[in-house]
């Protein structure tokens, strides 16, 4: 026994790790080890932070519009504003810019914006845009964040 308890010891000396001590047979609830997941979760993508600031969720707002960009590249407003709404944005404190001129052609760019935690979420696409782009801008002094005239909300 004294031969065997050396050999584990020189063993143990040589491999660096320390020496488990001996089980007793049974194994307990808190000691299982958990099995690896065969698929990992999915990265959700980002998440409206109802408390953080507008900055705070630039992200998300543009997670969203770009998702209806990929779906639709010609999407008109309303499908920017739905996709808004649908990701928990509020109806109420949004603004949207005409998709047609008073002439009745397609606007060079149409805007849409979300008043949020005392700032403006602005998001715009359009032929003329160059693609979609987006900032965070102050209330301006008429309450809104949309300068001009703009499409009611009301669906």
């Amino acid at each position: 026994m004294g031969a065997v308890l050396l050999v584990a010891i020189s063993l143990t000396a040589c491999s660096g790790s320390p020496v488990e001590p001996a089980s007793s047979g049974t194994a307990s609830a808190d000691t299982a080890i958990p099995e690896p997941s065969a698929t990992p979760d999915p990265d959700p993508g980002p998440a409206l932070l109802p408390r953080g600031t507008a900055a705070d969720n630039l992200g998300y707002f543009n997670f969203l519009a770009a998702a209806v960009t990929t779906a639709n590249p010609a999407a008109d407003g309303r499908a920017y504003v739905d996709a808004l709404v649908a990701g928990g944005f509020d109806r109420a404190a949004m603004e949207l810019t005409f998709d047609r001129t008073q002439a009745d052609l397609a606007a060079d760019a149409v805007q849409f914006s979300v008043r949020f935690a005392g700032e403006c979420l602005i998001g715009q696409i359009g032929p003329a845009s160059d693609g979609f782009h987006s900032v965070v801008a102050p209330i301006l002094s008429t309450g809104l964040c949309l300068v001009g005239a703009s499409r009611q909300i009301d669906w």
